[in-house]
Order: C-alpha cells, then structure tokens, then sequence
C-alpha cells in the first residue's frame, strides 16, 4: 500500500511548496520586508547571536532575511531557483535558531523545524510540477530523472 503513494510524490512535493512557500511570505517574510529599515535592523541585530555582531550595517543583514523570508519563499513556492531559495531559507533559520537560543526571547522549536525541513527539501529538489522542471526540459535537461 505505502509503494503504491510514491506515484503522489510530486503533487505532496507541490502541495508541500504551496504550503509552507506562501504561508512563510504570509506570515514571516511580507511583514518583515514592508517594516523599513528600522524592522530590519532589529532583525540584522540578531547577527550577533552567531558571533557576528561586528559587521556594520544591521539594516543590511535584516533586509536580506526579509527577502529570504519573502521572495525567498515565494520562489520556493514556485519551485523556480528552489535549491539556493531553500539554502538561503535554511540559513536565516540557522541565525533565528541561533537568536532565540541566545536571547531566551521565544522557542527555538520552530525556526529549528525549519531548518531541517528547507535542507531536507533542498536535497529532494522541487518535483515535476515546478518551474525548475519545466526550465530543465526547455533547456533538454528533461528534469528529474526517474
């Protein structure tokens, strides 16, 4: 019975990308992109939980995990440029984790989650219905092989 769900693969592979890309942009990454400068230097604060407090410009370090966190995840979504979206995802859990560990300021629970699932999906890769997949067969690459 459990082999015969492996046909599902890839419409669990969308279902999971929808999911979980939109939901982060909804409720992570919108919110914190439209905060301006002074939301993103509360969150390039958080550098300095992984040691790395002296680089200049938290208003940088933020903005750039409120993209990741923002059109990161929609491009997750889509399944286009998947694998860097979900390394780039999979570190700003890395610096969250790290952050909440530090601070005491919340549970780490989730952002740990995270991260092992973008990494998880990283080596996985997008599936057949993805944009990937259909940039790979324009470019005869055929996309995933079965």
């Amino acid at each position: 019975m459990w082999n015969a769900l492996d046909r599902y693969r890839d419409a669990a592979l969308l279902v999971l990308r929808l999911g979980v890309g939109i939901g982060f942009f909804w409720y992570h990454g919108w919110p914190k992109l439209i905060g301006g400068p002074e939301r993103w230097a509360g969150l390039g604060g958080a550098m300095s939980s992984v040691g790395l407090g002296f680089l200049p410009m938290p208003e940088l370090w933020g903005f750039l995990a409120a993209f990741a966190e923002s059109v990161g995840a929609l491009l997750f979504a889509a399944g286009l440029f998947f694998r860097p979206a979900s390394f780039f995802l999979a570190l700003t859990m890395v610096v969250a984790t790290a952050n909440h560990w530090v601070t005491g300021q919340g549970t780490a629970a989730h952002s740990l989650k995270n991260f092992f699932f973008f990494v998880g999906l990283m080596a996985v890769g997008p599936g057949r219905y993805s944009v990937d997949h259909v940039l790979a067969k324009r470019r005869g690459g055929g996309g995933r092989k079965r």
